[in-house]
């Protein structure tokens, strides 16, 4: 057919093909950046504030900002229960973390009128307990959404 071959005549002609394009992604995402992961989040959460715009709840926004930088090939978890560790023992009831992209980047998401000092307190210490270098605090509440991200680090080098 005028030389445009179907997805199926590709994949017999390259079985290895779509395999190999995996673990190609794969392998860059392991060489990600704290930067370039928390420029692929900043830029998930400007579509979709202005998606769906300020007012709904942050269970709403964690979900659909997880979904969003996981169509983008960013492996994501979600409430995450991090390990205190003090004076030697381990206590399981530590915190839980909105989201972990890549296992570098930690973002905590609220949707309020503003942004208090201790939430910046707080995704600092989830930083320095989970050995983690940079967060990203985004406040889903604020008309525009480039007034409500916030980068906290941790020793981040450049």
């Amino acid at each position: 057919m005028d030389g445009v071959e179907t997805k199926t005549e590709k994949s017999l002609r390259w079985p290895l093909a779509g395999n190999f394009s995996r673990e190609v992604a794969k392998l860059q995402r392991r060489t990600m950046t704290e930067n370039e992961i928390s420029k692929q989040i900043v830029d998930a959460a400007f579509k979709v504030h202005t998606t769906l715009g300020p007012g709904l709840l942050e269970s709403v926004y964690e979900a659909v900002l997880s979904h969003e930088l996981e169509k983008r090939g960013l492996v994501v978890a979600r409430q995450k229960p991090l390990t205190v560790v003090y004076e030697k023992f381990k206590f399981e009831e530590g915190f839980r973390v909105d989201l972990i992209v890549e296992d570098k980047v930690i973002v905590e998401i609220k949707s309020v009128e503003q942004i208090a000092p201790v939430h910046s307190k707080q995704l600092l210490t989830y930083l320095r307990l989970s050995d983690k270098r940079l967060g990203l605090l985004i406040n889903f509440g604020e008309a525009l959404i480039k007034n409500g991200i916030k980068r906290i680090v941790n020793r981040l080098q450049d």
